[in-house]
């Protein structure tokens, strides 16, 4: 035991290893304090440790082994700086599972990572086995099998022992992943944030929000459309023309309800704001399944608009243009309580408006099943349009002016393309809303943002929106009373469009 201790560059590689994973955390935005519990250092070096020993117990060779660990480092830190950047959010342990997803859905990651970061982070892995294996022998080659695996089982057991030790100390998380990141390190968050998940979801913390909801007298259809990135920008910038949400503006004249709306999300991560409007609870009930709802909590019978109204007899239809599979939606909304789901295989190519299918002919998907379905229909929409990457759209140099009255500085060409998809997004609801109004059978229409867009040079230039997007609440049988503005957060959405249903149905009986 003690030659393996005493191979050349061994100890090293390990101590100087671990001394660089600290360096490599500092490079992270925000940089995680480092005067902090030690049950987070702990954590951090026995993370490290069992890291160590897992690509040694592969390769055998210690440099190797510090190298291809750092190299994974280092890509974790250029995945977060880079979400930070867009989504003002560092990684979580959640965000693992988009490794994945980029893979099969490069388009909607690969950008906002940036092409540089990418590279930067293929270089060290090639790197790391290119050192590995061309300068350096496996120890197992001076020390035979047993002697190696002897001495690597030493160092994993120290390493699980410091993680024992830390994960018993360390404090539970806020849930609030900056403060976390800074309190606790990078490893240590990440650590605290996998725990959290494994933990049995307490079902009675989480109220049935809209299964105490009374039922409804009647049943008119109701069509709620979360549009992808919709928020009125025009507060943005005063020099966007007004017309470019004319549809909008008249809906909300017509509407019950109206006003701003304070989303779960900034950016991205629409499951977020989704899940929060389904099923009535508020992203702060939710602890760690705040982040990303759909991998654990939605499988677990949580009660939702839709199992609402399909207790009721309803006909409850998912519209989305994307594949079904996209986080796990195919398995988790037949749970939450939806009878049919019609993905990206319903439409044809020719619907794209863009890189993805426009809004419009999600417009026409919906009138189609208004028409063709008899018994009372829930339709809920997940819009695609103007989802990003925006950047990598190009313009032409009429579309630059197009929607200004006044043109925008330098470098807000992603503003232009935002407002190319907006413009469809407000015809969508233009058709909505007609084809409601001509509809013999009472309706409702719930229109609203999911989250702001990824507009990180437009927001260096006109300012930061405050995040919040905005709703309104229409319906074909409603009476000629003022629209009533009232800011919402999206876990109050659904209820009180619910309430509207039934407060009309009280004035008509």
């Amino acid at each position: 035991m003690a030659d393996f201790f005493a191979s050349p560059g061994l100890l090293i590689a390990l101590i100087g290893g671990a001394a660089t994973s600290v360096l490599l955390e500092q490079l992270l935005t925000p940089a995680p304090m480092l005067r902090r519990p030690i049950a987070s250092w702990l954590l951090h070096f026995g993370i490290w440790l069992l890291a160590f020993c897992f690509e040694m117990s592969l390769f055998q060779r210690p440099w190797f082994a510090a190298a291809f660990v750092l190299a994974f480092l280092l890509f974790v830190v250029l995945v977060s700086n880079a979400k930070f950047g867009s989504l003002r959010e560092p990684f979580i342990f959640s965000d693992f599972e988009y490794f994945t997803d980029a893979l099969r859905h490069p388009r909607l990651y690969i950008p906002f990572l940036g092409w540089w970061r990418a590279a930067l982070a293929l270089a060290g892995f090639i790197a790391a086995v290119w050192i590995g294996l061309a300068f350096e022998a496996p120890l197992t080659r001076q020390l035979g099998v047993a002697t190696f695996y002897q001495g690597v089982g030493w160092i994993a057991l120290c390493g699980a022992g410091l993680v024992t030790l830390g994960a018993w100390a360390l404090g539970p998380a806020s849930f609030k992943p900056v403060e976390d990141l800074r309190r606790m390190g990078l490893i240590g968050s990440l650590w605290r944030y996998m725990a959290a998940e494994l933990k049995p979801i307490d079902h009675a913390a989480l109220q049935a929000v809209l299964n105490a909801a009374p039922p409804l007298a009647a049943k008119p259809n109701i069509v709620v459309v979360q549009s992808e990135s919709f928020f009125d920008v025009r507060r943005l910038y005063s020099g966007i023309e007004r017309k470019v949400l004319q549809q909008w503006d008249r809906l909300q004249r017509d509407s019950l309800q109206h006003g701003r709306l304070q989303v779960a999300a900034w950016g991205a991560n629409t499951v977020r704001t989704e899940f929060s409007f389904l099923s009535g609870l508020e992203t702060g009930a939710l602890g760690v399944h705040q982040f990303n709802p759909y991998r654990q909590l939605a499988r677990a019978g949580i009660a939702t608009l839709a199992s609402h109204l399909r207790e009721q007899g309803y006909r409850t239809v998912c519209v989305h243009p994307y594949p079904a599979s996209f986080y796990n939606r195919h398995i988790v909304f037949p749970l939450m309580g939806f009878d049919e789901f019609i993905d990206i295989e319903k439409f044809d190519i020719a619907d794209k408006a863009g890189p993805y299918i426009g809004d419009v002919a999600v417009a026409e998907k919906i009138a189609a099943l208004i028409d063709s379905i008899t018994q009372p229909l829930f339709i809920f929409a997940i819009t695609m349009e103007n989802h990003g990457p925006l950047h990598w759209e190009k313009l032409t140099p009429d579309e630059r002016k197009q929607h200004f009255g006044e043109a925008p500085p330098a470098g807000c060409d992603d503003l232009a393309v935002y407002l190319r998809h907006l413009a469809n997004a407000d015809k969508m609801a233009g058709m909505l809303r007609d084809h409601l109004a001509a509809s013999p059978s009472p309706a409702w229409l719930c229109f609203y943002g999911d989250h702001v867009p990824i507009m990180a040079d437009v927001y260096a230039q006109l300012g930061e929106p405050d995040g919040t997007t905005d709703y309104v609440i229409w319906s074909n049988r409603q009476d000629a009373e003022k629209s009533q503005t009232r800011d919402l957060g999206v876990a109050e959405l659904a209820g009180t469009l619910l309430e509207h249903v039934r407060g009309t149905q009280q004035k008509n009986t």
